[in-house]
């Protein structure tokens, strides 16, 4: 029989009753370091005072009023955006997925509001993770992920990651736009070089394209920028945000110049939840610790000490690990066996990470981590790697 929750996960038997900083417990009293903060999305860890008071404060006045009147709360947040950003506006909606079907129906319209309605599609970059909606998924491209769903939505093209020469080549007459991750996340922690951000935005201008970053995952402060492609010195059009955005809370959002944004015009576009009051206090209780002097920063030097601990461990058991890449506290510790192996060792020895493609497990902690916790993840990290290669004298299965 089917259980009351669909069964659309394979959930590890963890259920968490409370959280602090970058630890969760669990109802039978076991605590676990979280080195996966929700996907990429408690920014702020759990059971921050200032998120915790910015929420209960604001559902005890007002939660939810709809788009039909003022928001003050996401006003306000919408202009700290645009003060820390390339933006001049900013649409909120719900989620990453909703971000991205927003941003792509933003490029198309432009295209038609400026005579060129031919122009409609998207180039975007094999290895990409751009929502689970059914223009996301095309957008993606990932047969997996399609199968079962009917013809894929028309209208994208995907290319190799940062092959610049690959992108240029599929630019046609019916190209609106460009859509890339600064950092891909599903896609195993894969960052594109600063030249190929480059060559994109140069490319996009030869051509008259726009260009859009999807930075629901890597976005933020993230990486220590309060968006990742900051690091490359490129701006975008458009962009997409998700995530951390809001500490947990769910909350998407679309950033864009005055140029894109213009296009959409009331009853083009919409949402119920999007922007509401207590998602726009949470996400602004989180940019109050984001854009605090030093705290950027302080994320990136922790992204440096994280990586630093667990390179010699890599070098220490190449039966286990091939590599480690990524930026800020976005890091991918590629796996020489299956990921879910190692990540189920590092589970049975306290620590919390996702997998990723290519056999790739993602260390991306809340943004609050301290240098303790980071220490705390490294020595759980060489436990679990000396336990796994000790319980098995035989080969270690290899990773496809």
């Amino acid at each position: 029989m089917i259980p009351a929750l669909m069964p659309t996960y394979n959930r590890a038997d963890l259920a968490f009753s409370h959280g602090q900083g970058a630890w969760l417990f669990t109802e039978r009293g076991e605590r676990y370091l979280d080195f996966g903060a929700g996907i990429a999305t408690s920014s702020l860890g759990h059971n921050h005072p200032g998120l915790v008071a910015a929420i209960a404060g604001q559902a005890a006045r007002v939660m939810h009023v709809s788009n039909l009147y003022r928001v003050p709360e996401a006003e306000r947040l919408a202009e700290r955006l645009v003060a820390a950003s390339f933006a001049d506006s900013v649409f909120f909606c719900n989620s990453g997925a909703e971000a991205n079907e927003g941003l792509v129906k933003l490029m198309r319209r432009a295209m038609a509001e400026t005579g060129q309605p031919e122009r409609y599609r998207v180039i975007c970059c094999e290895g990409a993770f751009h929502g689970r909606t059914l223009a996301m998924l095309a957008a993606t491209g990932n047969a997996k992920y399609l199968a079962g769903f009917g013809p894929a939505v028309d209208g994208f093209d995907q290319v190799p990651f940062n092959n610049l020469n690959a992108l240029r080549a599929a630019i046609t007459p019916r190209t609106a736009g460009i859509l890339v991750e600064p950092v891909q996340g599903e896609g195993g922690i894969r960052v594109a070089t600063p030249e190929f951000l480059r060559g994109v935005r140069a490319a996009a201008d030869e051509f008259g394209l726009l260009l859009g970053f999807d930075e629901v995952q890597c976005g933020m402060g993230r990486t220590g920028k309060v968006f990742a492609h900051e690091w490359a010195g490129v701006t975008p059009d458009v962009l997409s945000a998700a995530k951390g955005i809001a500490g947990g809370f769910p909350m998407g959002a679309i950033l864009a110049t005055e140029a894109v944004a213009r296009h959409l015009t009331p009853g083009s576009h919409g949402t119920t939840f999007g922007g509401n009051p207590l998602a726009a206090a949470a996400a602004n209780a989180v940019l109050d610790v984001l854009l605090a002097p030093g705290f950027l920063d302080q994320v990136a030097a922790r992204g440096q000490r994280l990586g630093a601990l667990l390179a010699p461990i890599v070098a220490e058991f190449p039966d286990l690990f091939t590599g480690l890449r990524g930026k800020g506290l976005m890091l991918g510790l590629a796996c020489a066996v299956p990921a879910g192996v190692m990540q189920a060792e590092l589970r049975a020895h306290g620590l919390l990470v996702v997998a990723a493609a290519e056999d790739v497990l993602r260390f991306i902690p809340p943004l609050i981590v301290t240098e303790a916790d980071l220490a705390a993840a490294a020595g759980m990290v060489r436990a679990a790697s000396e336990s796994l290669r000790v319980r098995h004298a035989r080969p270690l299965p290899v990773s496809a």
